[in-house]
């Protein structure tokens, strides 16, 4: 190679040469498939953070049997990588063939944007039947990836993630029942994420190292689901395709777990391929998982030319954004040629693949990288900034909740990118403190998180988020002072942030200081018009300030937004109902009853409703739901007295006597005043 100090040339014709090892010929040329009879049945297998490097055959002594099976009859990837760090983007990049950039999910947490051609879809105009089994609630139907499959499982229950025997059981179940072709049937397993709570015998196996107990019970549980696959359709033509979705860093680069940086650890995935007319090998060239999507839709015969047989090579881009987003880091962008990856955040690295997998040496300055690498990368990550997608106004509380469980912490608003912002290589020591820290917060735990947002600070005394929890925080136990001092500290960090105003605003407003609250609140919602909590805290001002109208109109604004916006429109009807529009008051109320069902706790309101429209039956229904508990219990009974009276029941003068024996000062005066009730004994 020369001397140390000669320069090492990255050429064009090295970065498009395609290396492949083939396990049983030898042979240096692309595998083929050949030519299926008919459309093959598809098994699509993702796996959740799964190192490529602790898998059987990289891992020392960790056995993967299952994996190692499908390999040794398919074709292994050895250098496929994710398009980021998190669930759900990388498996966008693999349900639509596109880096985050281009489909608009940067974190988990966000909505799939409808006008997105999603796999299943496609696969549906192929006539596939298709169904998805998902096992973690980063990619649960509700933020969209369910559009398109006949049937979507991610039943979790109460929790946000199942275990792979869970998962396994309900898609094998599933496959039993089925008796058509051609199938697609996507299964996701998210076993190997934090917190590693292997069940035995693999705990006992891997008494030091869970993590690698969670993916040898996952590669059981995988081999259960690829056995009953093929059983089923062994007469057919079939193909499985089994890759990861990012990786976990274990510590390495200082990040414990994944989402903050782009080193090979979370980056570079297992992809294994078998099946029919997919011929057994090794695939050494650098692919991105994206291209899942196009190899899928040629197997369903699309016509399709980016696909991971073709022996085309390209340069793998990918991003890692969150802590851009949630902390005003510098963004990170990374591209991997033939045998170099370059990672850009406000600095660049280097590091030869080959001689240096660890990345512990970086080649800055010491090579010249291939003009169309240097390209790739300052392309997608100048598109990359141009819109880093919404931010997450539109995810309820518990939603939240469920997120954080997982370490998964979604960003508001899109800081300002500054020239001296820190890379997020350095800040790796705060890395624990702010995932445990904002989990607090989201939980409400403001005296818990407090201090570890006071050490954030003085560590990092430009992140703005933190600065603002902090404020907040301090505004929620009381503490004025404290809480203004972090404003202002917030305000020096960034003046126009949107997220300073709409923080100060539930400051005021939670001081019921409502004329200060009132113009925030609006440069708020005229800056990003459908920010939810922003409505939701202009319509309590509105509402306070007697403006039922303008509040009313803003509700109904949140009810078109919200998924399931059982509250509001319950507040809506409560606000109709003052303004004395009996018919609009009960269309709401129905609406929430229908969405909230049995957690609906205004019946008593909506029997007052039915009772003015003269609606008997329905008012006497509403009123009997309404419980003992209730403080407007009764009144509910003074209310159904009169409605027995009006349907003339024939236990109407027990009721009204029940009403009398459990009156309070209102109602028992209403009561004596009754004149429905002057005929009826009931002192």
């Amino acid at each position: 190679m020369g001397s140390p100090h000669d320069r090492i040339i990255i050429g064009a014709v090295s970065f498009l040469a395609l290396l492949v090892v083939v396990a049983c010929s030898g042979e240096t040329s692309v595998p083929a498939t050949s030519s299926a009879p008919r459309q093959p049945s598809i098994l699509f297998i993702t796996l959740d953070t799964t190192r490529a490097d602790r898998l059987e055959g990289e891992a020392g002594d960790l056995k993967t049997p299952e994996l190692s099976a499908l390999a040794a009859r398919g074709l292994r990837f050895t250098q496929a990588y994710s398009t980021a760090p998190m669930t759900l983007p990388s498996h966008m990049s693999m349900l639509t063939g596109l880096y985050p950039a281009d489909h608009g999910v940067r974190e988990n947490g966000r909505h799939v944007d409808e006008k997105l051609d999603l796999l299943a879809t496609l696969l549906g105009e192929k006539s596939y039947h298709t169904a998805a089994f998902v096992s973690g609630y980063p990619l649960a139907g509700e933020f969209g990836l369910a559009r398109g499959f006949d049937y979507y499982d991610d039943d979790f229950g109460a929790a946000a993630e199942r275990d792979a025997g869970q998962t396994t059981r309900r898609a094998l179940d599933y496959l039993a029942e089925q008796s058509g072709s051609p199938l697609f049937l996507w299964v996701h397993y998210f076993d190997p994420h934090d917190p590693y709570e292997p069940p035995e015998p693999f705990r006992s196996q891997h008494p030091t190292d869970p993590y690698l107990g969670e993916i040898a019970y996952m590669d059981r549980e995988l081999g259960r689901l690829v056995n009953g696959f093929e059983g089923r359709f062994q007469d057919e033509a079939w193909k499985i395709v089994v890759v990861g979705d990012h990786g976990e860093s274990l510590g390495e680069h200082g990040e414990a777990l994944h989402g903050n940086l782009l080193y090979q650890g979370v980056m570079r995935v297992p992809l294994i391929m078998v099946g029919t007319g997919i011929s057994v090998g090794q695939v050494e060239t650098p692919v991105s998982v994206r291209r899942v999507f196009d190899t899928v839709l040629h197997w369903a015969g699309s016509e399709r030319e980016e696909i991971l047989l073709s022996g085309r090579s390209e340069p793998v881009l990918a991003e890692a954004l969150k802590p851009y987003l949630q902390y005003g880091w510098q963004p990170q962008f990374m591209a991997v040629g033939d045998r170099y990856k370059v990672i850009r955040s406000g600095d660049t690295e280097v590091y030869d693949l080959r001689s240096d997998p660890e990345e512990s040496r970086n080649l800055v300055g010491e090579v010249e990288l291939d003009p169309g690498l240097r390209q790739a990368i300052s392309s997608y990550s100048t598109r990359a900034l141009e819109d880093p997608g919404p931010g997450d106004e539109g995810l309820s509380q518990e939603a939240k909740e469920r997120l954080a469980s997982l370490g998964y912490i979604t960003s508001r608003s899109r800081p300002a990118l500054s020239a001296d912002a820190p890379n997020p290589r350095d800040m790796a020591p705060l890395f624990h403190d702010l995932d445990i820290g904002a989990a607090m917060f989201i939980r409400h735990e403001y005296e818990q998180a407090i201090p570890i947002f006071t050490r954030l600070h003085e560590a990092d005394p430009g992140n703005l988020m933190v600065a603002l929890r902090l404020a907040v925080a301090h505004s929620v136990l009381g503490d004025e002072e404290l809480s203004m001092e972090y404003f202002e500290r917030a305000r020096q960090i960034d003046p126009g942030s949107i997220d300073l105003r709409h923080y100060r605003a539930m400051h005021y407003l939670r001081n019921q200081q409502w004329d200060l609250a009132l113009p925030l609140f609006e440069s708020v919602l005229a800056q990003m018009p459908e920010r939810l909590p922003a409505l939701e805290g202009l319509a309590q001002v509105y509402t306070r300030q007697g403006r039922i109208e303008d509040a009313a109109r803003l509700l109904e604004r949140i009810v078109q937004i919200k998924s399931s916006p059982g509250l509001e429109l319950a507040r809506l009807g409560e606000l109709r109902m003052a303004q004395g529009d009996t018919a609009g008051a009960i269309r709401a109320f129905e609406k929430a009853r229908d969405i909230l069902g049995d957690e609906f706790t205004f019946n008593l309101e909506l029997g007052v409703l039915y009772l003015a429209d003269r609606r008997l039956a329905e008012a006497a229904a509403s009123l009997d739901k309404v419980s003992t508990s209730h403080p407007g219990y009764p009144m509910a009974l003074f209310k159904r007295a009169q409605v027995s009276v009006l349907l003339a029941e024939p236990d109407r003068e027990k009721r009204v006597r029940l009403a009398w024996a459990k009156a309070d000062e209102t109602t028992r005066q209403l009561i004596e005043n009754e004149q429905l009730f002057r005929d009826l004994s009931f002192r």
